[in-house]
């Protein structure tokens, strides 16, 4: 009896610890953090670009799709930039305002970002040249990236919108109320993603590119950029998952109609 006494209380000892155990942190290949490999989507940018600008989802309930994202607010209320997983909201007054969680957005992209390949850069003189940067580093055509560049710039240019009326016009007639901010000698971020050219439709193929601050007070949708010197980091992302509206705008939305030269003048 000692002796099977003794064993029990051994194996008491040794279990005892583990099931006090906290969980530890999340990090890339943690079961514990579900879709880390994936773009969440609300909506499609068709529909965006036909003036479906009710609210879909509330950051509270995306908190959990990613760290990092963009998008826009309901009502296109301003461009959406979510870093370190928090959500901000750039206004058209250049205001920039931490998103409260039961606001809504009708289009987002979001994504647990970690950095699979990253590089210092400097010296770049636009955007054009700093997406020619990027480009060796997308060697699969047929998957999405998520992108940041954390460093100082010597030159941003950036927009952002105003909430529009009901009923909605569509983003190239909204898109003509957009205000333009230009910031000189700033550190921050530009974030964003590349999306492959068979999302024509769902998403914008290519690049699409916010901007914040460091200091979190200056941002918007990016326009043009001279890069100082900054870290670029590229997350490879092979899942994806979309969200559609339960609206009557989306339904009686014609998604299938060809939009990229619209959406090119619109976006760049």
């Amino acid at each position: 009896m000692k002796t099977n006494f003794g064993v029990l209380l051994a194996l008491l000892l040794v279990l005892m610890p583990i099931s006090g155990c906290q969980p530890e942190p999340e990090k890339k290949g943690d079961t514990a953090v579900q879709n880390e490999n994936q773009v969440y989507q609300v909506s499609t940018i068709n529909a965006l670009m036909q003036g479906v600008y009710e609210g879909e989802s509330t950051f509270g309930e995306l908190q959990d799709k990613g760290n990092l994202g963009i998008g826009t607010f309901e009502a296109l209320d301003g461009e959406m930039i979510m870093i370190d997983g928090v959500f901000y909201q750039v206004k058209s007054d250049g205001k920039v305002l931490v998103a409260a969680a039961d606001q809504k957005t009708p289009f987002a992209d979001i994504t647990h970002y970690w950095a699979d390949d990253v590089a210092n850069i400097k010296s770049i003189d636009s955007m054009a040249s700093l997406q020619k940067t990027i480009d060796p580093y997308l060697k699969n055509p047929n998957i999405f990236y998520a992108i940041r560049v954390d460093g100082t710039f010597d030159y941003i240019k950036a927009r952002s919108v105003p909430a529009q009326s009901q009923p909605y016009p569509p983003l190239d007639q909204a898109i003509k109320q957009q205000q333009v901010f230009e910031y000189k000698n700033v550190e921050g971020t530009i974030l964003g993603f590349w999306c492959p050219a068979y999302v024509n439709g769902i998403n914008m193929p290519g690049y699409h590119f916010h901007f914040i601050s460091k200091d979190r007070q200056q941002g918007g949708h990016l326009l043009e950029c001279q890069v100082r010197e900054a870290l670029l980091g590229i997350d490879r992302t092979e899942d994806f998952a979309m969200h559609l509206p339960d609206s009557e705008a989306f339904s009686q939305s014609n998604l299938g109609q060809d939009q990229s030269k619209a959406l090119n003048k619109v976006e760049r």
